[in-house]
């Protein structure tokens, strides 16, 4: 019998089985060993109904000698507790073994889904929840509890337990072995099929709610400040019932699909048991069962019945658990985007000089490329600040540098090396970036400091918060460099944020250094230090500032000015400041409300 949830979603389906299994044969002495220790505890449990039915015979037998239908009696009985007991050791081992088994595999399939996800480009997480990612993955890593119980201790010993007693009663009795087998049979394609074409594919949509419902939660507490400062609690409230609302309604829908399928199956087993009780009646009328044959047949139906009774939800538990690893399962298909070149080498940074080659880049799924045939040198320790209005390509630039992105034409070059040749681990170990808007990790201060050097001394640490003027502010909380900076660092100002940030890049001491406005959440004293420091962190490095307060530019070596994917001027600031009519002298105008002169040096 093939399972599909539905023609369209088969394939899914398949296809994520295939992944299970894969991951079975990363153990396979493991998974042999729970699988023979399945058959043989399955065997056991259906010789102590045959063993049953003996001492029936044994007792109920008027005409033998009592002494020995009592050796016969306590022989069966010394037989029955040895099966006891060895039911009772297998059921250890085995339960032990599935523990080790499925526990191996999580931590596997969550360490393999956690270095994709990581690994994922920049275009996958800015059009992904986070909450959502966060969700998949741990639902598809317990999946594997549930659907490893399911097949290993519910689905294979309800088969072998249908096989085993189908073949020993029609061993004895044809007809009685029919009727269980073809029964039996019926009744699981009729479970299954019920399971996965009618209550799966609703469940599936269920999930999806799912999925969005914990995205819809994520991104509204992770935004809660924006939420708090424009009083829109309520605004959340309304938008969280709607998808709550749809939720329910799959939900109840699954759930009412689900009681109806129960009630189904439960009028099949009730007919499947009235054929077999009514059939070893008709044996034993016939004389072709004893009283003892009519108990194991009984008591071997009631096992049977045990396993049958719950087989529809263990095939729906399949399906729910295949779904709920569906979309895990979609991260092993999904292209990471940018990945190392076999045979990438570490990058070697000896001067710090950048180059673009005939450059041609266009953002995935946009039509209009952001740049075409783009190409620049910049030298060893110059400092290069990077205007123009947004979208004018500044912020492309520099992804480009870090490979956020592949080409499609030309080369970037780092010292001449090709930087889609080299690791992207080695390449963004050589720069240092601050951004307009640090995100920080819910760790401490200290861990936060010292993230591109996790190795670093609290003295290294403590001299690098100086430099950024950071020190102070630590100094003064209550647990200084061990306070916990709360989610993307809720619990720092936006300028407490930032001097975070800067003092991770002096700390990170890369020979490129990238500053994304970094001064743009400092007050006006702050700010002045800020630049003394930042002076001295970019002497003898490389350094690419992307400017959107023009007055942070002033002493750069070079000002590139960007338009619509192209460099339209070139040179310090009072030579382009001093251009009639060029953009740079424009977008200075502006910020200064129209005097220039007020930004020559």
């Amino acid at each position: 019998m093939t399972l599909r949830s539905s023609d369209s979603a088969g394939d899914p389906f398949r296809r994520t089985l295939r992944f299970v299994f894969s991951q079975w044969r990363r153990q396979p002495a493991l998974a042999l060993a729970i699988i023979a220790c399945v058959v043989v505890l399955t065997l056991v449990e259906l010789l102590i109904p045959l063993l049953a039915g003996r001492l029936i015979d044994v007792v109920a037998d008027r005409l033998a000698d009592r002494r020995t239908s009592l050796d016969a009696a306590i022989e069966i009985f010394i037989g029955l507790a040895g099966m006891g007991a060895a039911m009772v050791a297998l059921r250890f081992g085995l339960f032990r073994g599935i523990v080790r088994f499925t526990l191996h595999m999580m931590k596997q399939v969550a360490e393999e889904a956690f270095w994709r996800v990581q690994r994922f480009s920049t275009d996958w997480h800015a059009n992904n929840f986070a909450g959502s990612t966060v969700r998949k993955v741990s639902r598809g890593m317990w999946a594997f509890d549930q659907l490893n119980d399911t097949l290993m201790l519910a689905l294979l010993p309800a088969v072998s337990v249908l096989v085993l007693a189908t073949i020993s009663f029609g061993l004895r009795w044809p007809v009685m072995g029919l009727v269980i087998g073809v029964g039996s049979s019926a009744y699981i394609v009729f479970a299954s099929l019920m399971a996965l074409r009618y209550v799966a594919p609703i469940a599936q949509l269920s999930n999806r709610w799912d999925t969005r419902l914990g995205g819809t939660l994520a991104d509204a507490i992770t935004c809660n400040p924006v939420v708090k400062a424009f009083g829109a609690e309520v605004r959340e409230d309304l938008r969280l019932g709607r998808v709550l609302k749809r939720w329910q309604s799959r939900t109840r829908l699954t759930w009412n699909r689900a009681v109806l399928n129960g009630s189904v199956q439960q009028a099949l087993l009730l007919t499947i048991r009235l054929s077999v009780t009514g059939g070893v009646i008709m044996l034993w009328w016939q004389g072709q069962a004893t009283a003892g044959d009519v108990a194991y047949v009984l008591t071997t139906y009631g096992v049977i019945n045990g396993y049958l009774h719950n087989i529809g939800d263990h095939v729906t538990n399949v399906q729910r658990a295949v779904n709920e690893l569906e979309e895990l399962v979609g991260f092993h298909d999904e292209p990471l985007g940018v990945e190392d070149r076999a045979g990438a080498v570490p990058l070697r940074v000896t001067e710090g000089r950048i180059a673009f080659e005939k450059v041609g880049f266009r953002y995935p799924g946009q039509v209009r490329p952001a740049y075409t045939d783009f190409s620049l040198g910049i030298a060893a320790g110059e400092r290069v600040g990077l205007v123009g209005h947004s979208g004018s390509g500044k912020t492309t630039f520099v992804k480009l540098v870090q490979r956020l992105y592949d080409l499609d034409a030309g080369r970037v070059l780092i010292d001449g090396q090709d930087i889609a040749g080299v690791t992207q681990t080695s390449l963004r170990r050589q720069i240092a970036i601050v951004q307009q808007e640090p995100v920080l990790f819910h760790r401490s201060l200290a861990e936060n400091i010292a993230y591109a050097r996790p190795d670093a001394s609290l003295a290294a640490i403590q001299e690098a918060a100086k430099l950024a003027h950071a020190h102070d502010f630590i100094s003064r909380l209550p647990k200084g460099y061990d306070t916990l900076v709360g989610e993307r660092g809720v619990k720092l100002s936006g300028g407490e944020r930032q001097r975070v940030a800067l003092a991770r890049a002096f700390l990170a001491d890369a020979p490129i250094l990238i500053l994304d406005e970094a001064t743009s959440s400092l007050d006006s004293e702050s700010e002045a230090l800020i630049q003394q420091a930042m002076e001295r962190l970019m002497r003898g490095r490389t350094t690419l500032v992307i400017a959107h307060r023009l007055s942070t530019v002033r002493q750069l070596d070079r000002i590139l000015v960007f338009d619509d994917g192209r460099i339209v001027e070139q040179g310090d600031h009072d030579t382009l400041i001093a251009r009639p009519g060029g953009l740079y002298r424009r977008l200075v105008e502006r910020q200064m409300g129209g005097s220039s002169s007020l930004m020559v040096a």
